[in-house]
């Protein structure tokens, strides 16, 4: 089961039907422990979802890929487990879920989704029942607003633009300086903060020319680092993760 915190505004679309009759699902080329509802044809699907949804200049269907980074990262919490075990975690800008359904398999004692996308919201819903886990979503914005009650944040593939970049890299400094760890998943974006980063893992990603530039795509696994200068300000009786 899945919870929606945030109720997402009503629309004639059935998004649920659109995903189901759009997509297939099929396991992930990095992580197939794990089966996805997936599409073929990016462009095709954009503009079917402009099509149904009777708008244009709609964000492309980030839901409906496995994305390198998100790949990568779901293939790390898988093999080390321990990242997440017994602790809360949130999944930012989920997209499919991918990293959250993760999280939850590796032994996550609550997994929030977190995508301001609403096909995103009702697709992480769909594949966490697939794959037989509970996640809750929740629909909104969270960029600028503090973010407490989690030991960890997972983020695949947010460094592509750089107004995004922009509001990330504070909003994930800031959860660090509270003692969170966070890891972002990353095949070489252009605005991905490679300073405040430690790498933890690299991985040859299988992926498509739909997506990126070439089949594999190498792509790493980061541990943000404190700022220099940075207080440490973790709670009395917790250790930094």
């Amino acid at each position: 089961m899945t919870d929606i915190l945030s109720p997402i505004p009503p629309r004639t679309v059935d998004r649920r039907a659109f995903i189901l009759n759009n997509t297939a699902l099929q396991p992930v080329p990095h992580a197939p422990e794990i089966r996805l509802h997936l599409a073929d044809e990016a462009t095709e699907l954009w503009s079917r979802t402009e099509e149904e949804l009777g708008e244009l200049g709609l964000p492309p269907p980030f839901w409906a890929f496995a994305w390198a980074g998100g790949q990568a990262l779901a293939r790390f919490i898988l093999d080390h487990p321990d990242t997440v075990a017994g602790k809360r975690v949130l999944d930012f800008a989920s997209g499919s879920g991918l990293v959250a359904i993760a999280a939850c398999m590796a032994g996550a004692a609550s997994v929030t989704a977190i995508d301001i996308d609403a096909f995103s919201a009702i697709a992480i819903g769909v594949n966490a029942a697939a794959n037989g886990v509970d996640i809750t979503v929740d629909h909104a914005d969270v960029l600028g607003t503090p973010t407490v009650g989690f030991d960890v944040i997972l983020a695949g593939d947010v460094f592509y633009e750089k107004p995004m970049a922009d509001r990330v890299l504070p909003w994930l400094s800031a959860a660090e300086r509270l003692g969170t760890l966070c890891l972002v998943g990353d095949p070489g974006r252009a605005y991905l903060p490679k300073d405040r980063l430690d790498l933890c893992a690299t991985y040859s990603v299988p992926t498509t020319r739909e997506l990126e530039d070439s089949e594999v795509k190498m792509t790493n696994v980061w541990r943000l680092k404190a700022a220099a200068g940075s207080p440490d300000l973790t709670p009395p009786g917790k250790a930094a993760a």
